[in-house]
């Protein structure tokens, strides 16, 4: 395993991270997310840790904050050595204050996630999204509290476009809060968008990546083309949108490249992102034992130069305005754009 420092902290995280919105009782209502129960949360835990993970992310709405509660007992007398990372935003109760990142919501959930997972502090505490009815000053002085009280060491965020990253880091750094230090992000080979605007704002910025969805919820593993069956969660709930026509295109090149390696078309995608630039670490969720091993096993696979190069051409999509406006300065030779002196 390998490990990064998340953004410019001096915190190290695997870049593998066990997902767990898979981790629900049968019981609970999670059927097409995934219902893993107790035992088999427990034993993939195991399964990451002795792998060298120590990276876990959830959040209080996984499974209504069942999620929270089976990574807490599977992670035991083993949490001094996990780095946990949850979220605060969407609601679990109803009521007209029962989402969002006020500051009424973020004090109440933090503590009822500290109860969920049995621990004193929470590692990395997320917004799991733009809350448009708060003040984001009032978000950013809520969460440095949490830090200040000791309950949470470090603040992320999530699926924020790049323009509301920049906003959230300039005035963390007028009013003089904690800053986010990390950025939790849908990235994969079937959906490269945020290459325009969003991994240039957090590299210029410093913060860290948590890749969401990696696999493109499935459909890179090969489960939604070709001869597969078919089955699994996209045909109820098909979420993350994908362009069949390109994912597909995107699918047999990874069956070639996996062939050639004697891997899962899966290992490699998984593969791909680790080597793209400003990518911290690769949440993977699983709904069986063999599929979390499987997905463990692209920190060993190598890809060439080659197979990097035709992946990246088989999953490139036209840029959007304005990046695809010329930029002399990178592209042409300055002597190209001046008069010839006689």
């Amino acid at each position: 395993m390998q490990y990064l420092p998340l953004g410019n902290t001096g915190l190290y995280v695997s870049r593998i991270c066990l997902g767990t919105m898979t981790f629900a009782e049968p019981d609970q209502g999670m059927g097409l997310i995934g219902a893993t129960g107790q035992e088999l949360a427990d034993r993939m835990v195991g399964t990451a840790m002795d792998a060298g993970v120590n990276f876990f992310d959830t959040a209080n709405g996984y499974s209504f904050g069942g999620s929270e509660r089976m990574l807490g007992r599977a992670l035991g007398k083993r949490r001094n050595d996990a780095v946990i990372a949850t979220k605060v935003y969407f609601p679990l109760t109803r009521g007209v204050n029962a989402a969002g990142t006020s500051r009424l919501s973020i004090m109440r959930e933090v503590d009822k996630s500290l109860e969920r997972l049995g621990t004193d502090w929470i590692d990395l505490y997320q917004v799991h999204g733009w809350d448009q009815t708060t003040p984001l000053e009032e978000t950013l002085r809520a969460l440095d509290d949490c830090v200040r009280q000791g309950k949470v060491r470090y603040i992320g965020l999530s699926n924020f476009a790049a323009w509301q990253i920049a906003r959230a880091d300039g005035l963390a750094r007028l009013i003089g809060t904690e800053r986010f230090c990390s950025a939790q992000v849908y990235y994969s080979l079937a959906a490269r968008e945020l290459e325009w605007e969003i991994l240039p704002a957090v590299r210029e910025l410093g913060l860290g990546t948590m890749i969401w969805s990696p696999l493109a919820a499935g459909y890179l593993a090969g489960k939604y083309t070709g001869d597969a069956s078919g089955e699994g969660r996209r045909q109820q709930f098909d979420f993350p949108p994908v362009d069949p026509v390109l994912a597909d295109a995107v699918v047999g090149v990874l069956r070639e490249i996996g062939a050639a390696h004697d891997v899962s078309p899966a290992r490699v995608a998984l593969s791909w992102l680790l080597h793209q630039e400003g990518v911290t670490s690769v949440i993977v969720g699983a709904r069986k034992q063999e599929q979390l091993e499987d997905n463990l096993g692209a920190m060993e696979l190598e890809l060439g130069d080659d197979e990097l190069r035709r992946l990246n051409e088989v999953s490139a999509r036209s840029p959007v305005y304005p990046h695809w406006m010329p930029h002399p300065v990178r592209d042409m030779d300055p002597a190209d754009l001046l008069p010839e002196l006689s």
